[in-house]
């Protein structure tokens, strides 16, 4: 597979087809299984895998946490902390990413092309994690200032390693961002519950991926930059916003999506960006989708923005959210549905 197979060099590809990958998320403890699992379903474009089931130091915020450098977290009865020293909770969500990224190197040898690392993103994180003296973080400047560089360290240094471990890897650095419409629109509930914190400014929050994509392009050199795209599973998420920041591709729920949203995608997919469209529901009980539904429900929307086939086929097919939800026969039932309606969005794009 060469290293233009999935959304690495954007600028210069070409996309011959529509592909399909998993968010992030998945049933059960067995990460080595998961990656595998990952790999063989989505070989376009793999992803390391998230298993929440391991507990705590394994989710979003504690996995996200777990990356910041220069700054220690605990896990307290409310949730994730900053603190004077990691406790064993701290201690425990490093360990296991190291062992997430053993995994990934093993099951990725020989491999050559892109995959895809997420990691709570930095307002999320900001949103999530509590000041030691009360409060999230996203309520005080210089915290959400600290928190924000302490993460674009973090992901640097965990480029840089998968990088050596894997020179054969194109990255792709996915954040989860599903608290960011929540910071923009000051709909956070404080600590008491009586009250919401303030909206942070949008220039504030396009500074923080700003400077990430810069430090993933610093730490390229002479090679391409690593690229980054954001998940936001929450309806409101600002695709102009993080197309300013330098974002090249973004992966939202598309039953989140409204009309100025949907313009949003539209206007990038005619300019480069990369949409990770999630047309396959992951919060209901009920049978999946068939790949036709799910193929039918993109193309839908694809056509009524008029886009050219070069623009439809920078879609990326996903669950709308991650597949933790599921048992592991649905979870790889999800990944095929996926898989069979990408063939088709490609077939009826390009005629």
């Amino acid at each position: 597979m060469s290293e233009t197979a999935g959304p690495v060099a954007l600028a210069d590809r070409r996309p011959a087809s529509v592909l399909w990958t998993g968010i992030g998320s998945w049933p059960g403890t067995d990460v080595a299984d998961a990656t595998k699992i990952a790999f063989s379903e989505c070989p376009d474009l793999p992803y390391l895998p998230e298993l929440p089931s391991r507990g705590p130091a394994a989710q979003l915020v504690g996995r996200g946490a777990s990356l910041l450098s220069g700054l220690a977290v605990d896990l307290q009865p409310a949730g994730w902390r900053l603190a004077d020293a990691p406790n064993r909770d701290a201690r425990q969500a490093r360990s296991l990413f190291r062992q997430d990224l053993d995994a990934l190197e093993e099951v990725a040898q020989g491999y050559v092309g892109p995959v895809k690392v997420s990691v709570a993103g930095p307002w999320t994180l900001a949103a999530a994690l509590e000041r030691p003296r009360g409060d999230r973080v996203v309520a005080d400047h210089g915290a959400r200032r600290d928190v924000s560089q302490s993460l674009t360290d973090g992901i640097g240094a965990l480029v840089t390693e998968l990088r050596r471990r894997l020179p054969d890897v194109s990255l792709v650095v996915q954040l989860d961002e599903p608290l960011l419409p929540a910071v923009l629109t000051g709909s956070l509930s404080t600590a008491s519950g009586f009250s919401r914190h303030r909206s942070v400014d949008r220039p504030e929050v396009t500074e923080a991926y700003g400077e990430l994509v810069a430090h993933l392009a610093h730490l390229a050199e002479d090679g391409p930059a690593t690229p980054v795209v954001v998940h936001c599973c929450a309806a409101g998420a600002p695709v102009a916003l993080l197309r300013e920041g330098g974002v090249v591709g973004v992966a939202l729920d598309l039953g989140q999506m409204g009309t100025p949203t949907w313009d949003e995608v539209g206007e990038g997919l005619s300019e480069g960006l990369w949409f990770g469209a999630g047309a396959l529901a992951t919060d209901g009980p009920g049978p999946l989708a068939r790949p036709e539904a799910v193929a039918t429900r993109v193309l839908a929307r694809l056509e009524e923005l008029g886009l050219d086939a070069e623009a439809g086929l920078r879609t990326i097919l996903t669950p709308a959210c991650g597949l933790a939800g599921f048992d592991q026969a649905g979870a790889l039932a999800a990944l095929r549905v996926l898989r069979s309606a990408a063939d088709i969005v490609t077939d009826r794009l390009l005629g």
